[in-house]
């Protein structure tokens, strides 16, 4: 099941007066006991869209994963309009499965505006261009499904329970299929990609998962080509008590920042 069928789906159920959508994704997306984080993400921001106007871009997006989303079963995307002022629009997204709250996302979306105001981001990377992706063992119970929805070229960092001494990351990224048309949706997922930070110091495989995100969304930007690689730096800022907190960089191909991203994750060991 590609990506691009899932936003098909949304895109044929919701309109002006329906602001809900159901859909049921298969085991191929699965990060352990529930749908990919990431995913689940980008479909709620997706039926966001067609709440607003395409002169609105998404400048922030905050997410709090409440609970597990059960692969192969219904769930419900519904969202919410909080305000729609002259130049920022408000939505609430929330998705419910078996009657309760398992996601609920809050995006602001802004139109461009006339500002004396202008600084240029100076923040690059020095990774060059991937030659290919690199191999990903399939193990069972250990390697998350969704993985193989996507192509990794690490430059830096260690994989999951190697035992490795640092808590930051380091590479490329991309669908190992390609999107029809690469959009911010599928930004949003590619971007969750990345195993938490913080699990390549475990020597054996240890529980952890996202409790918060939160996504900024750089403007202007170029768009991104369906087949691009998208460079990615994460480092851990603090970590104790269970929780890990993050923060990461994205380029495009081009070296231009396109977004920031930070987690709070929940460690189990």
């Amino acid at each position: 099941m590609h990506i691009d069928q899932l936003l098909h789906s949304i895109d044929t159920q919701m309109n002006d007066n329906q602001l809900t959508a159901k859909l049921s994704v298969s085991e191929s997306w699965s990060q352990g006991r529930t749908l990919f984080g990431g995913l689940s993400a980008a479909l709620t921001y997706h039926a966001m869209k067609h709440a607003i106007t395409k002169e609105q871009l998404l400048r922030s997006l905050n997410t709090n994963f409440i609970g597990p989303i059960k692969l192969g079963e219904e769930f419900e995307i519904t969202i919410e309009v909080l305000r729609r002022g002259k130049n920022v629009t408000q939505i609430l997204g929330r998705i419910n499965q078996d009657g309760k709250a398992v996601l609920s996302s809050l995006a602001c979306f802004g139109t461009a505006r006339r500002s004396k105001i202008e600084i240029k981001n100076n923040l690059q990377h020095c990774m060059p261009p991937p030659k290919k992706a690199n191999f990903l063992p399939q193990i069972p119970k250990v390697t998350p499904k969704y993985l193989a929805q996507f192509q990794l070229a690490k430059t830096k960092g260690g994989w999951p329970f190697t035992g490795n001494k640092e808590a930051s990351v380091q590479g490329w990224m991309r669908f190992a299929t390609p999107p029809e048309v690469f959009s911010d949706t599928h930004l949003v997922a590619i971007i969750d990609i990345w195993p938490p930070t913080i699990l390549q110091m475990f020597k054996l495989p240890k529980m952890a998962s996202t409790m918060s995100w939160n996504l900024e969304f750089i403007h202007p930007h170029l768009p991104i080509a369906n087949d691009d690689w998208c460079a990615y730096q994460a480092t851990t800022r603090q970590a104790s008590d269970g929780y890990a907190h993050t923060e990461a960089n994205v380029w495009d191909a081009k070296g231009e920042l396109i977004a920031i991203s930070r987690q709070v994750v929940t460690v189990f060991g």
